[in-house]
């Protein structure tokens, strides 16, 4: 159960989300949402409190007793480039940026628990605040590591969660080992020869080439890869430089893989460039294929995962935890910091509806 220390703390976290939701900002531009998290920290009376790690990263540590343990708590700031539809009194004010996927929430949370400890908390030890910078990109955890995020602020466990639409108001969920699938980027470009949409056999078609490839990379899954493993590959952009009465010169599609193994993420890279070369030779055109990794898989070590279930234990109610979620094709950079140290990463149900 929330203490009532903890209850009256609600309508402030909620008047900092919706300040933030009003002036989103997108990855490694979040200025004023670091600036105003750096405030209130210091407003709270953390002992150390750093910006600029990872171009706009803020850290706050708060120290009690003389443990030498360490962990750290992390949230992401950023947000998404989106129109924002709804009516809310709240809504963003910054035209075509929208805090979409809750980041607005995860950093109110976890100024709502800095708040609370470091005028509460009774613990022995060292605990560092992250807010960390462009999580939409995956580029955000591995800016605040290069910058040396471990080195200014060491900690021996992490911390994270997420809102989850999926899950009901009141639920938690994580699992040990295997939770969010890495994310590779690809792009294809087919060039061809374009002409006039009358006269077809005078040019070197790709959009009839283009289309074929969207149908066949949906057979790298379906044919290609063992049926026991998960993997997604959806293509999500096709652009072209023709207009209606005429066919391209050229054809560029992108798209998105999901998968959890290494190996998974290898041949499909592999079969997406056999295939684009394939359908681009058949069709007497060319094909350049670009391919990126930008999410690992997130993996939670058992220790730490142990521990956030006990933590959440004395907060949901029976019956509202679950221990072995099913892994899911999002991706976090989160899994970033567990390559160095141990921690969870869980999911906190926002659904509320029947």
């Amino acid at each position: 159960m929330l203490s009532q220390s903890l209850l009256d703390l609600i309508p402030t976290v909620t008047g900092w989300r919706h300040r933030l939701h009003q002036f989103p900002e997108v990855g490694f531009t979040e200025k004023q949402t670091a600036a105003f998290v750096a405030a209130k920290l210091r407003e709270f009376g953390l002992d150390i409190v750093v910006e600029g790690i990872g171009k706009t990263g803020v850290v706050g540590t708060l120290r009690r007793g003389s443990a030498t343990r360490s962990l750290a708590l992390r949230a992401d700031m950023d947000a998404l480039a989106i129109s924002e539809q709804g009516p809310a009194a709240y809504r963003s004010q910054q035209e075509g940026i929208m805090h979409a996927c809750g980041h607005d929430g995860h950093t109110s949370m976890l100024l709502g628990a800095a708040h609370w400890l470091a005028r509460y908390g009774a613990f022995d030890g060292t605990v560092h605040f992250i807010f960390q910078p462009a999580e939409e990109w995956g580029k955000g955890a591995l800016a605040m590591l290069a910058d040396g995020l471990l080195q200014q602020c060491p900690f021996d466990e992490i911390y994270g969660l997420h809102n989850w639409p999926g899950l009901p108001v009141g639920h938690f969920a994580t699992t040990t080992g295997e939770l969010m699938a890495a994310e590779d980027i690809f792009t294809i470009t087919l060039t061809g020869v374009g002409g006039h949409a009358s006269r077809p056999h005078k040019s070197k078609d790709v959009l009839v080439a283009a289309s074929s490839l969207v149908l066949s990379l949906q057979t790298i899954v379906a044919r290609r890869v063992d049926p026991s493993r998960i993997a997604v590959v959806s293509v999500t952009e096709f652009m072209t430089d023709g207009i209606r009465n005429a066919l391209p010169n050229q054809v560029t599609i992108k798209g998105d893989v999901r998968s959890f193994q290494p190996a998974i993420s290898q041949q499909i890279e592999t079969e997406l460039r056999r295939i684009a070369t394939g359908i681009a030779l058949a069709n007497d055109c060319q094909a350049l294929v670009a391919y990126e990794r930008e999410f690992i898989p997130l993996r939670n070590e058992p220790g730490t995962t142990a521990i956030a279930l006990q933590a959440a234990a004395q907060v949901f109610a029976t019956g509202s935890i679950d221990s072995a979620m099913e892994a899911v094709t999002v991706s976090e950079d989160f899994a970033q910091f567990l390559e160095h140290v141990l921690g969870n990463f869980a999911l906190l149900g926002t659904c509320s509806r029947n």
